[in-house]
């Protein structure tokens, strides 16, 4: 009783959001807005509408400039778009993810220890997908040549001043990056001396990128000299990528360095348009790609929080930070067993996931004053009228829950490995550890950056790029990092039938572009880095905006909240490496002490940081006025330009 009069008292402080002063300015445009994860890569963007191009050019021309800064991602790392076409009227979506290379099964990791294919290295790669996904992106929907759009990239390729972040993390990470030859060679510009990195500041110089681009311009070029179409000039470019000379040294690098990739696996990749899955949130429809992604988790997220009035539980209460921890709760616990690639299994289960019953259903286990540390996937077949195939998983799951000694739950683990966790998870001790716990940490945040464009033609475009970030290991003389992006897969079924590594096979990823119409015109595009924590904060953006009023630059630096409960999806070797802390919530330093006890009575294990909204970047298309808004979070170097 006391714990709920506390709740109540404190919900009362929060039935209204202020109108908060935000560390940054928002944009202001009329006729394009340009929003990416480096101040320069935003330039590039800018530069493309200044010379004519729609919100497509200029986005791909964001797209290669972040991948030729490193900024946490390269030309060797996967890409993911949304676009709203205003010629159809319609949010078409981009799939230019990457594929695990020929002998890439459950049985070869196995034979090396793994319980997960690892970080770094060329063992860690899938098949490059990012610069197919530009040049299709470009050809089907921009207006511009290659060689325009890429003449930003080309330009930092010849040189550009490194900021200190960047290089600040090739240092970091030079313990990997020496067991690279050819990484050594790019990265390391001071060999022998105590700081091996470039300085902040200093030229860094791509040669080998350089002509790998060039390469691409070279064969557009001469197909235009042959009179092909500007779209088939691009796609030459694209298949001397994936199956000429840009492709030979790539798997000749690879190879060398003991990866998996062949020339038969890139001549078979190609990038996907497909349509998105979308929900109706109080009469907003919200888009998202398919379940080769996270993404899906937002709108089913959506879909349970619909059963609510948050607005009346008031911005950040304790009452709405634990029905969204719980709602995430029950829709990571979906994610982490039925999402995967929609190509390898027929027996899909998404269309019953995002069904409004089942959401209802879901909302109705949701503990009203405690969290529920067992929370686990739920049946969506019915909703389909199907039966479910894997309900010998889920009952294998339920008997992996640790409830040695009375205590909370540890998670999930697989039987081979129960013993030695249990041995190790007396939960005291283990939120202990978490308190320090920077690598996990590191797992869960891991970066990448986003693009937004729009334009007043009515192009909007939003897209999560990833992979081949720092340390990353450099496919020969091609100047590409290769993906790290293998890691995604899971080797157990148990774990999540859908997810299984196999050659040809795409992850499921934590990448989640994100755009929402109103009346049926675009209304907002965001996105934002940050591993398993990217829906987490898209949703309570989208949630500050549509239920709390927020611009787009308050709900981008808003502060949000953080679950540990859910299988994490990017690094370490071990299945105890990844497994859910149930109840970890990470709040913002301005929580206020009441807020902070009524959760804590509640079963949550607290922690604290003073940025907790995830570098979001956002676009909302202004209606009324005709105008554009960016939104570009404080949490990073993030950055937007607007005209």
């Amino acid at each position: 009783m006391r714990h709920l009069l506390l709740w109540l008292a404190v919900s009362l402080m929060w039935t209204g959001v202020q109108a908060q002063q935000t560390q940054k300015p928002p944009l202001h445009g009329k006729n394009w807005m340009a929003v990416t994860g480096k101040p320069l890569a935003a330039t590039a963007g800018a530069m493309i509408f200044q010379r004519g191009g729609n919100a497509v050019d200029a986005a791909c021309a964001m797209l290669a400039a972040t991948c030729t800064m490193w900024d946490v991602l390269s030309w060797g790392g996967e890409t993911q778009a949304l676009i709203y076409n205003p010629k159809t009227g319609k949010v078409i979506a981009i799939n230019a993810l990457g594929v695990a290379p020929t002998g890439a099964t459950p049985a070869f990791f196995k034979s090396k220890g793994y319980d997960f294919p690892p970080e770094y290295g060329p063992l860690a790669a899938v098949t490059p997908g990012t610069a197919g996904g530009l040049c299709y992106m470009l050809a089907q929907y921009g207006t511009m040549s290659l060689k325009e759009v890429l003449a930003p990239a080309m330009d930092m390729a010849s040189g550009y001043p490194i900021e200190a972040q960047t290089a600040n993390s090739i240092e970091r990470g030079k313990k990997y990056i020496q067991q690279w030859p050819y990484s050594k060679a790019v990265f390391l510009t001071h060999p022998g001396e105590k700081r091996e990195a470039p300085e902040a500041g200093e030229m860094f110089v791509q040669k080998d990128l350089l002509a790998t681009l060039s390469k691409m311009v070279e064969a557009e070029q001469e197909a235009l000299k042959k009179h092909k179409s500007r779209k088939e000039a691009i796609m030459a470019a694209y298949d001397r990528f994936y199956k000429g000379d840009i492709a030979k040294e790539f798997v000749r690098g690879c190879q060398e360095q003991g990866g998996l990739i062949t020339l038969e696996d890139l001549a078979r990749w190609k990038p996907i348009e497909e349509a998105p899955l979308h929900v109706n949130y109080r009469g907003i429809e919200v888009y998202k790609l398919q379940e080769w992604t996270q993404g899906p988790m937002l709108l089913q997220s959506l879909n349970i929080l619909e059963n609510f009035d948050l607005k009346a539980m008031g911005y950040n209460s304790p009452q709405y930070i634990h029905t969204l921890y719980q709602t995430m709760n029950l829709t990571f616990a979906d994610r982490d067993f039925y999402y995967g690639d929609p190509y390898f299994n027929k027996n899909r289960a998404i269309e019953g996931l995002l069904h409004k019953d089942y959401a209802k259903a879901r909302a109705k286990q949701i503990l009203p004053d405690r969290n529920d540390a067992a929370a686990g996937p739920g049946d969506p077949y019915p909703y389909i009228g199907k039966t479910n195939p894997y309900l010998h998983f889920l009952e294998e799951r339920k008997g992996y829950m640790d409830t040695t000694n009375g205590r909370k739950p540890g998670g999930f683990v697989p039987k081979h490995d129960a013993t030695t966790f249990r041995a190790a998870t007396d939960i005291d001790r283990l939120y202990a550890q978490q308190a320090a716990d920077s690598a996990y940490h590191d797992r869960l945040w891991r970066g990448t950056t986003s693009v937004e464009a729009a334009d007043k033609d009515g192009w909007v475009v939003s897209i999560t790029p990833s992979g081949g970030w720092l340390p990353a290991c450099i496919a020969g003389r091609t100047g590409i990092g290769m993906s790290q992006r293998l890691q995604s897969f899971v080797l157990d079924s148990a774990i999540c039938p859908f997810n299984v590594i196999a050659p040809g096979k795409r992850p499921r990823v934590t990448l989640t572009p994100s755009m929402a119409l109103k009346d049926g015109k675009p209304f907002l595009s965001f996105a934002v880095q940050g591993g398993d924590t990217q829906d987490q904060n898209l949703l309570q953006f989208f949630l500050n905006v549509v239920d709390f009023g927020m611009t787009v630059q308050q709900a981008t630096e808003a502060a949000n909240i953080n679950t540990n409960q859910l299988w994490l999806s990017l690094g370490g070797s071990k299945v105890s490496d990844r497994m859910p802390r149930p109840g970890s919530l990470l709040l913002n330093s301005n929580t206020p002490e009441k807020t902070r006890s009524i959760l804590e009575g509640m079963g949550y294990h607290l922690s604290f940081e003073q940025r907790t909204s995830g570098p979001i970047n956002a676009i909302y298309l202004d209606r009324k006025h005709s105008t554009l808004w960016g939104g570009s979070s404080n949490h990073g170097e993030d950055y937007g330009i607007g005209w």
